[in-house]
């Protein structure tokens, strides 16, 4: 069974469909806040998290969250051992959920930045979405900034090597990126950067050879896609999942060279 949401968690039933708050904080990078729609329990409810007034994501839908994690795999070697996997952003847990389903993923890291996004799926109103992707023994969430994480950590670990000598970072078969509304529209400025030439070398560094970056987008970025190919990344292409008013979801997808 799920962990309970404790207290000061709001999921009292609204009497209509207008979003009630459920959970608001202050952090480092701005207020993010967690909504509900509609019944009280995560069976009747829609939740969507807001980020300094900014709607990111609820989890009436995911089908673009997961192709993000399938259209990934799928550009991968089939005969690659049990690749790793880092989702850059937890979100709703729908990238999370998707990836423990399939049995072919290795090692799965999460990398959030939002203490108050980790607590909501560990023990909060969203545990019952994702307990258990939680508890699968691949994953493992980390507690970070993506965009400085991608730079500095984590180190692959010690074997022969003196105390002296850098270890190199430890490296992922795919990378699958959700934490803007894509690369026009980014949460804060500093997520600026990881799509910038630096930003998208720190990914590249992070690839073993041959190995998928995938970045979900709330909507096509041909700037992006060029952006990509001058960072040396291959094979780039973008697939759509369309929604029911605007422009589609899509996925960037590239790989990097051996």
């Amino acid at each position: 069974m799920p962990p309970q949401p404790q207290p000061p968690y709001d999921l009292h039933p609204a009497d209509d469909d207008r979003p009630v708050t459920v959970d608001r904080r202050e952090g480092p990078y701005g207020e993010v806040v967690l909504r509900r729609r509609g019944g009280g329990g995560p069976g009747d409810a829609v939740f969507e998290i807001i980020a300094n007034g900014c709607f990111l994501m609820d989890t009436s839908d995911g089908r673009s969250e997961r192709l993000l994690i399938r259209a990934a795999l799928g550009a991968l070697p089939a005969d690659r051992p049990s690749p790793a996997l880092l989702i850059g952003g937890l979100g709703v847990g729908f990238s999370l959920v998707e990836a423990v389903a399939e049995p072919r993923w290795g090692r799965i890291a999460v990398v959030e930045r939002e203490a108050a996004v980790i607590d909501w799926h560990r023990d909060g109103p969203l545990a019952a979405l994702t307990a258990g992707a939680l508890a699968d023994p691949r994953a493992e969430i980390v507690h970070a900034d993506l965009v400085a994480w991608l730079r500095t950590g984590p180190r692959t670990p010690r074997t022969s090597q003196t105390p002296q000598t850098p270890r190199p970072p430890q490296t992922y078969d795919a990378l699958c990126l959700d934490i803007d509304n894509g690369p026009d529209w980014t949460v804060t400025e500093d997520n600026d950067g990881l799509y910038s030439p630096a930003g998208l070398a720190a990914c590249a560094a992070r690839l073993t050879p041959g190995g998928v970056l995938a970045v979900w987008s709330a909507r096509p970025s041909p700037a992006f896609e060029e952006s990509l190919r001058n960072a040396g990344f291959t094979r780039v292409r973008t697939e759509e999942v369309t929604v029911a008013r605007g422009v589609p979801d899509v996925v960037h997808l590239a790989v990097r060279g051996a």
